[in-house]
């Protein structure tokens, strides 16, 4: 798939993020050249669902070599501290957007075993089978609105590499029973290794610096981020704004001056049956129990509830820092959660930097990622996309509206071939330049030219196998 010049609504978005860097602060602006590079990135990313510079050589029949792609990557200055949050204000202006939940959570994306400059990565957990491969962990903050939902921040995760080998020590000095006074000491963690609870408080102090005039309404998180630290930071970063997660089945609560696990509270006081909307949408009856509990690892009140949905056997319970909400509102809050996943989902399958993102170093790691993000901005100005959000239709999915604009790619493409006034001698320097694009490589598959070797058996050792039949 080719394509030539960039697609208006590119161009439109690119146009605002340059106002809003202006307007931030002056001389923050991108420069014309800067512009044509980024909007000819996001075209490229569309065709080739990649963030490779090789293929948007090819894809854009050399309008960029890919020396000059990674020359302005590298070394042009452009404010990429300042894109993603830029990007964010021009939609939240162009919306109207005044309010919103906050949505944390993380995703991994697999690597190679041998990775040396990729930045932090290291070994993960597989969920799919169970054990572990190499790759990167990224923390994300999500902004849902009543109108869009869209990636506000992100940030790098790696543990610390001397309490990861001091764990692994641990463990097995453990199994050998060293007595815990030969064992060496816990070392201290290193603050440039921040935990994942750690990171998102940032992303949040970081999003109300760039957004203050946002009203955050609550702050969703699965249940590492459900610490009594973690919910009581969150909260006061926004002024005691309600903070919903998860609790563990064995967490130990304080019922009339009794301990107990959670479990052992809600299975002497089980929940009753509610109706409840996911999301806004679907109606769903829901088994759920709820309680204003001490929770001991918070060291204050908390309200609990246990949660359970048609189908499922046991309980997950949620916690939430303000007291004053309802029971079906704390649930139909938290339901939004889930649509950081669909996020991860679409962002890997359709906006590049899940495909083939090779870039080295943390500044290769981070910048493909803030454009991978800002195709996902831009996507929401495109005309077809901007109606439905206008008129308050249903949103398309990322996966059809990027098949839809590739076609529209094609086209514009062999239109400004047809509308030329020398239309033959622009096909014959596009074929010129597809012969010079697109070089033919050697197969390993196919053995012609190549010796096939002697497959054959040889006479003078017939008898060795007679003797080894006859002895078998």
């Amino acid at each position: 798939m080719f394509f030539g010049e960039s697609l208006p609504f590119v161009k439109e978005y690119i146009n605002k993020l340059n106002t809003a860097l202006e307007n931030y602060k002056q001389g923050s602006g991108l420069s014309w050249a800067q512009r044509k590079w980024l909007r000819f990135c996001l075209m490229g990313i569309l065709v080739t669902n990649s963030v490779c510079w090789a293929q948007f050589e090819r894809a854009g029949l050399k309008e960029y070599t890919l020396a000059a792609l990674s020359w302005v990557f590298r070394k042009s200055k452009i404010r990429w501290e300042l894109l993603l949050c830029m990007s964010v204000k021009v939609i939240l202006t162009r919306f109207g957007i005044t309010e919103g939940e906050l949505v944390i959570d993380d995703t991994d994306k697999k690597r190679s075993k041998s990775t040396r400059k990729i930045y932090k990565a290291h070994k993960i957990k597989d969920k799919a089978s169970g054990g572990y491969v190499n790759g990167q962990s990224m923390v994300t903050l999500l902004l849902v609105t009543p109108i869009v939902t869209i990636p506000v921040g992100f940030w790098f995760y790696m543990p610390d590499p001397a309490l990861t080998a001091w764990y692994k020590q641990e463990k097995e000095l453990k199994k050998k029973g060293v007595p815990k006074a030969e064992r060496p000491a816990k070392p201290e963690r290193n603050p440039n290794y921040p935990t994942k609870q750690e990171i998102g408080l940032k992303l949040l102090e970081q999003f109300r610096v760039y957004h203050p005039e946002i009203k955050v309404k609550a702050i969703d998180a699965d249940a590492l981020y459900g610490t009594g630290n973690f919910m009581q930071k969150a909260s006061k970063i926004f002024g005691g704004v309600q903070v919903i997660s998860q609790l563990r089945s064995n967490q130990i609560i304080r019922y009339r001056n009794k301990k107990m696990s959670v479990t052992e509270y809600f299975g002497k006081h089980p929940g009753v049956s509610q109706k409840i909307k996911i999301r806004g949408g679907e109606e769903v009856t829901v088994l759920a129990g709820s309680a204003r509990l001490y929770v001991g690892s918070h060291k204050k009140k908390r309200f609990v509830i246990a949660l359970k949905y048609e189908g499922e056997e046991e309980y997950r319970y949620l916690v939430a820092s303000d007291l004053s909400w309802r029971t079906v509102d704390i649930i139909q809050a938290y339901s939004l959660r889930w649509l950081v996943e669909v996020f991860f989902s679409d962002w890997k399958l359709y906006e590049g930097w899940g495909q083939l993102t090779k870039q080295p170093d943390e500044e290769g790691s981070s910048q493909s990622l803030i454009l991978s993000l800002l195709l996902d901005h831009c996507l929401l100005f495109h005309p077809q996309q901007l109606t439905r959000l206008e008129n308050k239709l249903p949103a398309c999915t990322v996966g059809s509206l990027r098949d839809k604009i590739k076609a529209e790619c094609l086209l514009e493409f062999i239109r400004g071939l047809l509308s030329a006034d020398n239309v033959q001698e622009k096909l014959d320097l596009l074929a010129k330049t597809v012969e010079e694009v697109f070089h033919l490589a050697d197969s390993k598959k196919h053995m012609n030219g190549r010796d096939l070797g002697r497959l054959e058996p040889t006479p003078s050792l017939k008898h060795k196998n007679k003797k080894a039949c006859a002895y078998a």
